[in-house]
């Protein structure tokens, strides 16, 4: 499994492309903005994207969310807790109206084309927030960052439901386990249960 990283949108939301390079099946998660750019990735490589997956509704988030669907005719996984306040305008939330969108909840598994995926919900940064765990890798958004944690001041944060969220959810998933933020670098669940301040 190959996974690459493109900081996208005016927030450089770090967009993840996760493809097996045998079959070129491919997920995009967090798509937030520059579309041109992951589209370019994506058709040079040659992917079979199977669908677009959104870990939280923030609209740095989720800018290129609804042209990448369309344009490889996929489903888009989202909460439903997020997508309600999307769907209400909600403060800092995005707009990815539309009929292919699909809710996902807790220690939902799912395989699209050869890749596996493993939906948690981790709550706190926003109310649906989520996620995803392939194999050794867990894409976190906004919940967990590399020696930090999302911020729990917006719409429908909390902190101390976030950090249970990192604690019970998260930290347990083991040492090895490689950890892809929503923004910045990636890190491992050691180096995050040892150094992140917001943990200790």
């Amino acid at each position: 499994m190959f996974i690459k990283r493109m900081p996208a949108g005016i927030y450089a939301a770090n967009c993840y492309i996760i493809t097996d390079e045998n079959t070129k099946d491919a997920l995009v998660i967090d798509p937030g903005g520059d579309e041109d750019d992951i589209i370019d990735y994506i058709n040079e490589k040659g992917l079979k994207v199977q669908a677009v997956l959104v870990t939280h509704g923030h609209f740095d988030h989720v800018g290129a969310v609804r042209v990448l669907a369309e344009k490889y005719d996929v489903k888009i996984y989202i909460n439903e807790k997020d997508h309600r306040l999307m769907e209400k305008g909600a403060g800092a939330f995005g707009d990815i109206s539309g009929s292919d969108i699909i809710y996902i909840g807790d220690n939902e598994v799912i395989k699209f084309g050869s890749i596996e995926i493993k939906a948690i919900e981790t709550p706190g940064h926003s109310p649906g927030s989520m996620s995803y765990l392939v194999k050794d890798d867990l894409f976190t958004g906004d919940a967990l960052f590399q020696m930090s944690i999302g911020r729990t001041d917006l719409e429908g944060g909390d902190f101390d439901t976030l950090i249970s969220s990192i604690v019970e959810k998260l930290i347990i998933l083991g040492d090895h386990i490689n950890v892809h933020p929503g923004h910045g670098m990636s890190s491992t669940i050691q180096q995050e249960r040892l150094y992140n301040p917001y943990l200790n």
